[in-house]
């Protein structure tokens, strides 16, 4: 399946490739941090405490890394895809466990298990439609003319956010 290019649906599927190499180089080199990000098509937001040197050091390398065909970079495990997947699957087995229950609390409780059995089977199915997803659809390993503009660190709530700006 090919995704059609258009423009702000490809940089914002170049910008979580980005977000995710990022985030892949800093996991290397802090083990113990905490990242999280949120792609668009004009960059993407990640959450870190790192300082914004360390940040553009691993923004740098990851679209330099990028650029020269490491695709492998642009994947996480712990992607949003693989929880909206998950997550859709399990609410579609539970509403399927539910069919035809009625209005009766008890009736609902005694499908209980049969829900959390659907729930749990589609939990399993999914996990690997989840990575594929995030490879044909959510994200684009090849960077393109994609450059880093801006990276800014400001504060969200009580949390460090930097904001790294693209065009391309």
């Amino acid at each position: 399946m090919r995704i059609p290019e258009i423009p702000l649906i490809s940089n914002a599927r170049r910008n979580h490739a980005l977000e995710h190499a990022t985030i892949n180089i800093l996991r290397r080199k802090h083990k113990s941090k905490r990242f999280a990000g949120y792609s668009g098509a004009n960059g993407f937001w990640l959450y870190t405490d790192l300082s914004t040197e360390e940040v553009t050091e691993a923004v740098t390398e990851a679209l330099k890394r990028l650029q020269k065909g490491e695709s492998k970079l642009a994947f996480h495990p712990n992607c949003g895809t693989h929880l909206a997947v998950s997550g859709i699957a399990a609410g579609l087995g539970a509403f399927i466990g539910m069919w035809g229950v009625g209005n009766k609390t008890r009736d609902r409780l005694n499908r209980f298990p049969i829900v959390a059995l659907f729930a749990t089977i589609a939990l399993i199915i999914t996990k690997p439609l989840g990575i594929q997803v995030q490879k044909k659809v959510t994200t684009d390993p090849n960077p393109g003319s994609l450059t880093i503009t801006q990276i800014t660190r400001t504060m969200i709530g009580n949390k460090v956010a930097h904001r790294i700006t693209t065009k391309g």
